[in-house]
């Protein structure tokens, strides 16, 4: 191993997020790249979404 990347930890391979199959290497988090690509076609499609609930924020207190 390179002497610059001595520190670095490896992933823990586990399961798939989209189908729950074991991840592989070439996919890092997937399993196949099809599950790779099922997940940016959900980013892409704003199926993940962070719920933000309406005056959380107000246009006074945003510094410019």
């Amino acid at each position: 191993m390179n002497e610059k990347f001595s520190n670095v930890v490896p992933l823990k391979s586990g399961k798939c997020p989209i189908c729950g199959k074991a991840s592989a290497k070439p996919f890092q988090l997937f399993c196949s790249k099809r599950c790779a690509d099922i997940d940016l076609g959900n980013w892409l499609n704003e199926h993940y979404r962070i719920p933000v609930m309406s005056g959380d924020f107000d246009d006074d207190e945003v510094e410019e």
